[in-house]
């Protein structure tokens, strides 16, 4: 379970970021807070995995907010002030979203951040778990969470892309080059035009094929330099 915080002077903006977290599956909300003190009064009693949080407040502005916690959560910043997003990735804000974001933007930040492998000074149990090992991805008209461990592989399937687990194949909207862009930082190496693998699935690799479990995957010629990376 994803627990997660708002912190927003705007009423519309929670109920915004609430509608889109309601649409995922593990996402709990534990507090409206419409000024940063009110968090910080949370805070001082409470812990949270991710926090979505607004810059132009009254009384205490997000990055000086941020700058007072001891140990910070996740962060995806919601502002309409784009001026500010490189100072809140000096921050080490996990995404910063432009007011208005559409969903499939939400998702993205979502999954970029509960896929998220870097370290943080919150390093609780409950939140190892809950944000560093799945991602949301949408197929048919629901979302999937999945363990990123038990992805295999991923092909092209025209505009599409189907997600091989260890128990199931996920066919999700999105073209390859683009769902690529989820995984490109978890140990997933594209090894063909159509296909990326996780190297930790990989039992073999014989001329210009790659054997994950019964399956078989090509080896593209321009993706050689890929390979020798991978065996690093």
């Amino acid at each position: 379970m994803i627990k997660y915080l708002i912190i927003d002077d705007e009423y519309i903006a929670h109920e915004i970021v609430k509608g889109y977290c309601d649409l995922l599956p593990n996402m709990q909300l534990m507090k409206n807070c419409y000024n940063a003190l009110e968090a910080i009064e949370y805070l001082n009693e409470n812990t949270v995995d991710l926090i979505f949080l607004d810059l132009n407040m009254p009384k205490l502005k997000g990055f000086e907010f941020l700058k007072t916690l001891a140990l910070t959560p996740k962060v995806i910043v919601t502002t309409a002030y784009k001026e500010y997003a490189v100072e809140g990735y000096e921050l080490n804000i996990s995404d910063y979203l432009l007011k208005p974001f559409s969903f499939e933007r939400f998702l993205k930040a979502i999954n970029k951040t509960v896929s998220s492998t870097s370290n943080s000074t919150h390093t609780t149990l409950e939140k190892k778990e809950s944000v560093s090992d799945s991602i949301f991805l949408r197929s048919s008209k629901k979302y999937v969470q999945v363990t990123i461990d038990n992805i295999q592989y991923i092909e092209a399937a025209g505009n599409y892309t189907k997600v091989t687990t260890i128990d199931e194949v996920i066919t999700i909207r999105e073209k390859f080059s683009d769902a690529f862009e989820l995984f490109n930082d978890l140990d997933f190496f594209q090894v063909h035009k159509s296909f990326a693998v996780s190297k930790k699935h990989i039992n073999s690799i014989e001329g210009n094929q790659i054997f994950i479990s019964e399956h078989i995957i090509p080896i593209g010629k321009t993706y050689k330099a890929n390979i020798i990376q991978l065996l690093r």
